[in-house]
């Protein structure tokens, strides 16, 4: 599983012209998931993404969590993040999850997210406008197999 994390002043994700959700200061989240992601690599990125401490402190230290500065979340499913451009200009897509194997544990891993914090999502496999005002910039990525 692969997760973009950046950190955000404003997120929005539209679909069809029309704002589906949207957050303030927070996280905006790409996900991708690949073909050997299970469950228990759902709720390990997931408890990874909750903790993961990239607000700034009272001495400009990034120490603070998502939950100590109430922040919020936006989901966005990305099966692009597994591109592969090794040896080739144009992607290969071979090592993402197929959809009916990455939907349900893109929901879990937003279900296990919900748990602590206000999450909000895109729509899955629906071709999305995002508009996002980084942070910092401040962008993680968080790779678990």
């Amino acid at each position: 599983m692969r997760v973009v994390v950046q950190r955000v002043k404003s997120a929005s994700v539209k679909v069809n012209q029309k704002e589906i959700a949207s957050i303030a200061k927070g996280f905006l989240l790409y996900i991708g998931i690949t073909d050997t992601d299970d469950e228990k690599i759902v709720q390990k990125t997931a408890t990874k993404v909750k903790n993961l401490r990239i607000f700034e402190d009272e001495n400009q230290k990034l120490n603070l969590n998502l939950k100590q500065v109430n922040g919020s979340i936006l989901a966005v499913s990305q099966f692009t993040l597994y591109g592969d451009t090794k040896g080739n200009n144009r992607p290969s897509f071979i090592k993402a999850a197929r959809p009916e194997i990455a939907k349900p544990l893109y929901e879990s891993f937003i279900k296990h997210l919900n748990q602590d914090f206000d999450v909000k999502s895109g729509i899955f496999q629906e071709d999305m406008d995002i508009l996002s005002v980084n942070d910092g910039p401040v962008t993680i990525i968080i790779e678990i197999d």
